[in-house]
């Protein structure tokens, strides 16, 4: 196995000390979030929420669970034995017959099944709009953390999940996709072209029709959450302004305030949520749909480590104190290697991710679906090839809503 096995803590750091005075404690986050489009355009939308936690609370320590306990090393014996059984592409439309069609997404192969759509998550692992590595145990976890969100979130915003008949199967119900997706960022913070960060490191202070203050510094709180949306494009994400949303006829204005909304207080639950686990929510990507019924649904996936951001709560302050990135819990440690070893946006040819960096990717996705679900994750190790197992489950769950 190569040598290239990272701590909890990425080596790259920011390079000097930064003032504790312009950092908010985690466990005082407040957000205040607000939809704003062009002065007297549209009506403004405005959500409140508080997130706060009790000073005199102790909250637990990750940094030693993450790094070093025996159930890391049972997962990444598992993953380390797993390898070469990755689910990284599926072809259900030849092995179950009520299956018509596929599409292939970056994560997910979706079929197309009269009144239904079956998303499988598989194990590729994407960043820099491309498909980086094969993750064991990965279109698990995400199914199964995004399950585990949408039963919680119903309260803000109906779903499509229909059923969930395999482990890394979701049956959901057809509507109609918004060509957009929804942004929404806590932080200054990320590595991609797209990201706040590296925008408002090259100067840029007004985002997605968001003013950024100046004087921010990386991975600080921004004043208030803020959405970014940038459209659906097959090869890379484009941002995008509430207003040409809604004059490029992507949107209309009833829908794009009402899923802004739902977004908005998406995050902030989540962001409540996960704190009370000791992690921050920094930043995830929500999609919506319209149903017949004209009701707008959440679709894809919900908070998981693929769309969404985390960091350790207890060590941030500290760590942003000095001059270092905040422990993370999610895969931007993989897309700071690959930034370190080629141009991910142009190289032709990516090299292969060390395969203890895979592993330990394996690890945190694990380890933050058992944070915040608390519940143990369940490891399919057995000799039946993926792909059997979920043609199986697929097909026996599509006869029973005939």
């Amino acid at each position: 196995m190569i040598d290239s096995t990272v701590s909890l803590n990425p080596p790259n750091n920011l390079h000097t000390k930064v003032p504790l005075k312009n950092f908010q404690s985690p466990a005082a986050f407040t957000s205040t979030t607000k939809i704003t489009f062009r002065p007297h355009k549209f009506r403004s939308a405005t959500i409140r929420a508080t997130t706060m936690q009790n000073e005199n609370e102790q909250q637990p320590s990750f940094g030693d669970t993450l790094l070093n306990n025996t159930r890391k090393r049972q997962v990444i014996d598992a993953a380390t034995t797993s390898l070469s059984n990755c689910l990284s592409e599926t072809n259900l439309h030849l092995t179950v017959p009520a299956l018509k069609s596929k599409s292939r997404g970056k994560v997910r192969d979706i079929y197309d099944s009269e009144d239904y759509l079956v998303l499988v998550t598989t194990d590729r692992q994407s960043a820099f709009d491309r498909v980086l590595a094969s993750i064991p145990f990965k279109g698990q976890v995400l199914n199964e953390t995004s399950l585990w969100w949408f039963e919680r979130t119903k309260h803000i915003v109906s779903n499509a999940v229909v059923s969930a008949p395999d482990k890394n199967v979701t049956i959901a119900k057809k509507c109609s996709v918004f060509p957009v997706e929804f942004v929404a960022r806590g932080f200054v913070t990320g590595s991609t072209d797209t990201s706040l960060w590296t925008v408002y490191n090259k100067g840029i202070r007004n985002y997605c029709g968001n003013v950024i203050p100046d004087g921010m510094v990386k991975n600080q709180k921004l004043p208030k959450n803020i959405l970014t949306p940038t459209t659906k494009a097959a090869d890379h994400d484009v941002p995008v302004t509430p207003d040409e949303i809604i004059e490029n006829g992507l949107m209309n204005r009833a829908d794009y305030v009402e899923a802004s909304e739902k977004a908005l207080r998406l995050f902030e639950y989540g962001q409540q949520v996960a704190l009370e686990h000791g992690l921050i929510l920094v930043d995830t990507k929500y999609e919506f749909g319209k149903a017949n019924d004209g009701s707008i649904l959440l679709i894809d996936e919900v908070h998981t480590p693929d769309s969404s951001r985390y960091w350790i709560a207890d060590s941030y302050l500290e760590r942003i104190q000095n001059g270092l990135e905040p422990e993370n819990v999610d895969k931007e440690f993989l897309r700071l290697w690959f930034k370190s070893h080629c141009n991910p946006y142009e190289d032709e040819v990516l090299p292969d991710a060390p395969e203890d960096l895979v592993c330990e990717l394996a690890w945190r996705y694990i380890f933050l679906y058992e944070t915040i679900t608390k519940s143990k994750f369940e490891i399919q190790l057995t000799e039946e090839p993926i792909h059997d197992r979920i043609s199986r489950n697929v097909a026996s769950a599509l006869a029973s809503l005939k």
